[in-house]
């Protein structure tokens, strides 16, 4: 291998890629990531102000960006962000579906309404958007999906069933439309964090990031940045012989 070809397998120039829940955490911290290697970058959330605000700050640093506002758990979000997209920059290259919420209910206090909201938002949201960017991806010749999961999916995850259920069902998913997508160039691989400094983690009391943190082998939470890497090589040509796969990245939480 060439030392261009080297420098280029994680060079997005020329790429649009699509963040869900990108406007903090994760999810900010990977669109300034892909923003910095090139691509333009559309954020999804749910905050009008919040997607404005990250527009403006990537194209601060130089990259083409779009903000929009939608819940991800709207049926018309998909195609809304899809159509946004395309408009604007001409396709899609990469898709990553990172929005999530992260119902806490222990057994025998979990309505039929919080599973509906996790199903619509963690689930169905990514299965949709997928679908709906396809044939962009299909187009694109460099066409990736990373969706994030987490490694709470392949764990006990007491109070946080629901969330956990639904991760590895996005997981499965992952796999199955690897299997489908295949014949139209697109890679689908899934990220799965560990305990992360993020606003999700914050939110659930004084002392439970140092909590999770101490059961990782690196006895820590990651930082947001610390997931860029990662992800940057699932939805790079640095990956391009993966696809169907998930990427542990946990600070040694789990042994797979």
């Amino acid at each position: 291998m060439d030392v261009d070809k080297l420098r280029s397998l994680f060079d997005l120039t020329g790429r649009t890629a699509v963040i869900t829940g990108g406007t903090r955490g994760i999810g900010r911290a990977v669109a300034e990531g892909f923003a910095a290697a090139g691509a333009n970058v559309v954020v999804a959330s749910r905050k009008e102000a919040a997607c404005q605000a990250t527009q403006a700050h990537l194209e601060s640093l130089g990259a083409g960006a779009l903000g929009i506002a939608v819940n991800m758990g709207d049926s018309d979000s998909a195609e809304r962000i899809v159509g946004a997209a395309a408009d604007r920059f001409g396709g899609i290259d990469i898709v990553v579906n990172n929005a999530a919420n992260a119902l806490a209910a222990p057994v025998g206090s979990q309505d039929r309404g919080m599973w509906q909201k996790s199903l619509e938002v963690n689930l169905q949201g990514p299965a949709l958007l997928i679908g709906a960017a396809r044939s962009h991806l299909g187009d694109s010749g460099h066409g990736a999906v990373v969706n994030v999961i987490s490694v709470g999916a392949f764990q006990f995850a007491r109070g946080f069933s629901i969330y956990a259920s639904m991760k590895a069902a996005l997981l499965s998913i992952t796999r199955s439309f690897a299997g489908e997508l295949a014949d139209d160039g697109v890679r689908v691989n899934a990220l799965a964090p560990g305990p992360v400094n993020t606003d999700m983690i914050r939110s659930l009391g004084e002392g439970a990031a140092e909590s999770m943190g101490a059961q990782t082998l690196l006895n820590r939470c990651a930082e947001p940045d610390e997931m860029v890497g990662a992800a940057l090589f699932l939805a790079s040509d640095a990956s391009s012989y993966m696809t169907g796969q998930v990427l542990v990245v946990d600070g040694g939480m789990h042994p797979n």
